[in-house]
């Protein structure tokens, strides 16, 4: 039951964030032409999804080979099990949310190649409902973790590997 419950947990996560954030962007962008970017734009665009894409898997089997779990919750309901220690290597060591810091970039990509303004503001409400979901899930690693999370988070930026 247990795997079933990651596995569900991470089909959800890739149909949200990998298929379904783009296709609205899309959609709310009154369908664009997918083929009419030009060449710079599409290599942009490519490099910004694949760097996302590879970000974020990297920080997924990372997470489930070190950390034995995942550290999401979906608005304090626990999508995944969780981790049971605390990662402050590999991906880690660059950004506390890895993987959100990837989807961002894979995001970007989209955003570039469909060069709308309504993507854009479809990417910014994004950023902002997954920020308020990072700080109650940093609530419960504070938590869980305590004075090592509070260290880490002087050392590593929330999404990006310097603080502001």
């Amino acid at each position: 039951m247990k795997q079933i419950r990651e596995l569900l947990g991470y089909i959800l996560g890739f149909v949200l964030f990998v298929v379904l954030i783009p296709v609205i962007m899309w959609l709310c962008s009154s369908r664009p032409s997918l083929v009419g970017a030009n060449a710079a734009q599409i290599i942009m665009a490519t490099v910004l999804i694949v760097m996302g894409l590879a970000l974020s898997i990297w920080a997924i089997v990372y997470m489930r080979r070190v950390g034995d779990g995942n550290p999401m919750d979906a608005f304090g309901y626990e999508v995944a099990p969780r981790t049971k220690r605390l990662m402050t290597d590999g991906p880690y060591r660059l950004s506390r949310n890895p993987m959100l810091t990837g989807i961002f970039l894979y995001l970007i990509g989209c955003c570039v190649w469909l060069w709308t303004w309504q993507s854009v503001v479809v990417f910014i409400a994004f950023v902002i409902i997954m920020l308020v979901q990072v700080l109650s899930e940093e609530k419960r690693l504070l938590r869980d973790f305590g004075d090592d999370y509070e260290t880490y988070c002087k050392k590593v930026g929330r999404f990006l590997p310097f603080k502001f």
